[in-house]
């Protein structure tokens, strides 16, 4: 794919020697411009003079979504206050939200960034991305929007919510791509469905992120909208924004920029590497960002990298959907469950829809109980409930080796979101 967007190296070697530089570059310049890094890398004893080669990535310390929430209201800058030119915000669990500061030049590099992930999706000058991400001081909009303008498409920023206006602009400006999460992607569908609208819009491309998205919930999009490409993309505020990677056409993994940031996958535990084509935390240090550098910022995100050349033949790496967060693990009778591994089980199963919650109770015998609702798919008859649940049960049973009670309800009858949809639902005192 020859664009001024891509990587402007030809070779895996050339690749290397980029993000060595560009290691250099960042430890060079957080240890000079922040009195924070420079006490965390003199504390574990390495230096700019020590980055002597990208094994040496091993040796510097972890940064966390804590330092940037202890560092509120302007964690870990690294430039005077008179270069920032913006800032974006994400949300914090302790009450702080994680604020990250932006240079001109980084605001370049997203856009360029983001420039690149559109022209994966297949996106070109001519078409009309309707924006149905989060304005404001979150990142999601603003991000999607300034790719769209530096590739050259039109920008439609519309924001999450008001399905009225939704409809009526993929109707009235015959919208060719449509950005959101896939909450909102389900429900758009569904809506365009409800309103018997499909063949009066013009959406070819839809682009999904911010969570996780099932199998199901893919193929019921696609379904729905008859559109040409459906894309899972990832990003986060601490690195930029969304669009730090992309499915290409061949949905082969997420190809991640890694001529903007080294990704690690490490045993979240132990925080040693795992081994090839094994799960774990994406770690991530940039290379060319100025207000706030990450080193080895833990994302809590989980995934594995994917190894060998993809199909599309793009010189940069990929890693797989994004199965959870570190974070999110669910502790049921002793075993360790993330809900992308019952999402994955889900998947597997024909006749049920998309949407499905995880509800956990802990009853008078002091023992935990799992029950899952799943909806029935449109196509399929309530005399089914029955066999669906038996059969549900037992996949969860034989993969994930927990026993769970199953209720079928009807399609559609779960809430949908405009953002990301809450699937579990803890009840149990946790005071122990």
């Amino acid at each position: 794919m020859d664009t001024s967007f891509m990587p402007r190296m030809n070779t895996l070697d050339e690749l290397m020697e980029f993000q060595f530089k560009g290691l250099q570059w960042t430890v060079n310049h957080a240890y000079h411009r922040s009195e924070i890094y420079r006490k965390r890398l003199d504390d574990a004893g390495i230096g700019p003079d020590g980055i002597r080669s990208l094994g040496d990535l091993g040796k510097l310390p972890f940064t966390s979504g804590t330092d940037l929430q202890e560092g509120y209201p302007f964690p870990l800058l690294s430039v005077p206050f008179e270069r920032v030119v913006r800032i974006h915000a994400s949300s914090g669990t302790t009450g702080k939200r994680k604020v990250l500061c932006y240079t001109r030049k980084d605001i370049d590099d997203w856009s360029d960034m983001m420039a690149r992930l559109y022209e994966m999706a297949q996106v070109t000058p001519g078409d009309r991305v309707q924006i149905s991400s989060g304005y404001g001081v979150w990142t999601a909009g603003a991000g999607l929007q300034l790719g769209c303008e530096r590739l050259g498409a039109m920008a439609i920023p519309i924001g999450p919510g008001n399905l009225d206006m939704q409809c009526q602009f993929l109707i009235d400006f015959q919208t060719t791509v449509l950005m959101c999460t896939a909450s909102m992607g389900l429900l758009m569908a569904e809506e365009v469905s409800r309103r018997g609208i499909r063949d009066k819009i013009n959406l070819k491309i839809m682009t999904i992120g911010s969570e996780r998205s099932s199998d199901a919930m893919r193929a019921r999009i696609r379904e729905l909208l008859g559109i040409e490409y459906l894309f899972d993309l990832t990003g986060m505020t601490e690195l930029y924004g969304p669009g730090t990677g992309l499915e290409c056409v061949c949905h082969t993994g997420i190809h991640y920029w890694a001529d903007y940031f080294i990704l690690e996958i490490l045993d979240p535990e132990t925080l040693k590497p795992v081994s090839e084509g094994e799960i774990g935390e994406m770690v991530v240090t940039t290379l060319r960002k100025e207000a706030v550098p990450l080193i080895r910022y833990r994302t809590r995100d989980l995934t594995r990298l994917i190894s060998g050349e993809c199909p599309c033949g793009s010189l940069l790496p990929r890693h797989d959907r994004l199965l959870g967060r570190s974070d999110d693990m669910i502790i049921f009778r002793a075993t360790n469950i993330y809900p992308g591994q019952i999402d994955h089980v889900l998947s597997g199963i024909s006749g049920i829809g998309s949407e499905y919650q995880i509800i956990l109770d802990r009853r008078e015998d002091g023992r935990d109980y799992m029950l899952l609702r799943v909806e029935r798919d449109q196509a399929v008859d309530n005399s089914q409930d029955k066999t669906l649940a038996k059969k549900i049960s037992e996949e969860i049973k034989k993969q994930i080796l927990v026993s769970c009670n199953v209720e079928i309800v009807d399609y559609a009858s779960l809430p949908r979101s405009e953002g990301k949809s809450k699937r579990v639902f803890d009840n149990r005192d946790h005071e122990d």
